[in-house]
């Protein structure tokens, strides 16, 4: 399977490249200008060999040439990106993993859109696109720590029963993460909100806690 990751040049986009690729997925990372892709491609081929062979650097645009294509770009950015390549994700299973927070002090706060979520506004803006939401809970070093296990458990959330399993196959696929279904859109302001009390717990305790579901 091809997967574009859009932004790849921030930390939670370039991280999650190189962890797509180790598990052996194409992946095309994607950035405004393709000269910048470049350099971060080339850094994480200097530091990770042919483990991040599969790594292509690319546009956004010719990010979004994928059967999964992944907004890791800023929550300030998101809903633009998506509206601007609207017509490239048409058909395409869209994965959102931005938290829209506001930072106060020591403590973080979810800052809400009308539709409830940035995932439901996404979804009204690419109603051609199948959106599903994963990752909002893993802290964005994580991804790119190859040699370290993340064992974190990552909720999908999605209103299309073949795109949530398509994204939980790929969540399964990087060692030690665990997938679960957390239903449709309307649950996945719980996560982007939750996102607000994990990082306000990690500066308060000087942790980087992810999310772990016992009992399972």
């Amino acid at each position: 399977m091809k997967i574009g990751v859009l932004g790849a040049t921030g930390p939670a986009g370039k991280g999650l490249a190189a962890r797509l690729a180790d598990v052996g997925y194409e992946v095309l990372a994607g950035s405004r200008e393709r000269a910048k892709a470049e350099v971060v491609v080339d850094e994480l081929r200097e530091q990770w060999g042919d483990r991040v062979a599969g790594i292509t650097a690319a546009n956004n645009q010719a990010a979004c040439d994928a059967e999964v294509v992944v907004l890791a770009v800023h929550a300030d950015a998101a809903l633009a990106t998506a509206k601007y390549f609207a017509d490239d994700l048409g058909g395409k299973i869209v994965v959102s993993m931005a938290n829209h927070l506001v930072r106060s002090g020591t403590e973080f706060n979810a800052v809400l859109p009308p539709h409830g979520s940035l995932a439901k506004e996404m979804q009204a803006l690419l109603w051609r696109s199948q959106i599903v939401t994963a990752f909002h809970l893993v802290p964005a070093a994580e991804f790119a720590e190859l040699e370290h296990k993340m064992e974190s458990d990552v909720v999908a959330c999605g209103d299309d029963d073949t795109a949530r399993a398509t994204l939980m196959e790929i969540i399964e696929s990087i060692p030690d993460l665990r997938a679960f279904d957390g239903g449709s859109l309307e649950n996945a302001v719980g996560m982007e909100t939750f996102a607000a009390v994990l990082l306000t717990i990690n500066i308060r305790h000087k942790v980087r806690a992810g999310l772990r579901l016992s009992g399972i």
